[in-house]
């Protein structure tokens, strides 16, 4: 082959070719609403923390929790707590040595996002219309 140039080829597949399947994004999500869940309990501690030390302390948190910003990061929190409980489910659902058809695994993974998406918006349209309503 003097002369020639040789073909380059990745290596290993390459990420503009390789179709990332459904499970394997909901694997990944699942990972990083976990990492989200661990950061997002310092909102729990903050608002215990709240609580306990009185007026002033509450009407800091409740201020934060009413801006813009603070009821994304819960909305956030909410939608991470709600998709990462799914995933351990379909987690689950897979132990008993079920879902590991292919079309399972796919259906398993759309209802993992469908409903967290779908719980999360639930969830917030009855806690703000009926339960708490516009402030």
């Amino acid at each position: 082959m003097a002369g020639t140039k040789a073909r380059e080829r990745p290596l290993s597949p390459h990420l503009q070719i390789y179709r990332w399947p459904l499970p394997m994004m909901m694997s990944i999500a699942h990972r990083l609403t976990g990492i989200g869940l661990y950061f997002g309990t310092i909102l729990v501690v903050w608002w215990l923390i709240a609580v306990g030390s009185g007026p002033g302390g509450y009407s800091r948190l409740t201020a934060f929790a009413n801006s813009w910003f603070g009821r994304a990061v819960l909305f956030a929190y909410t939608w991470s707590l709600i998709h990462h409980m799914l995933g351990g489910i379909r987690h689950l659902i897979w132990d008993t040595g079920r879902g590991f058809e292919p079309n399972e695994r796919e259906w398993l993974a759309l209802a993992t996002i469908v409903g967290s998406v779908s719980l999360t918006m639930v969830l917030w349209i009855v806690g703000y219309f009926i339960i708490g309503g516009a402030r």
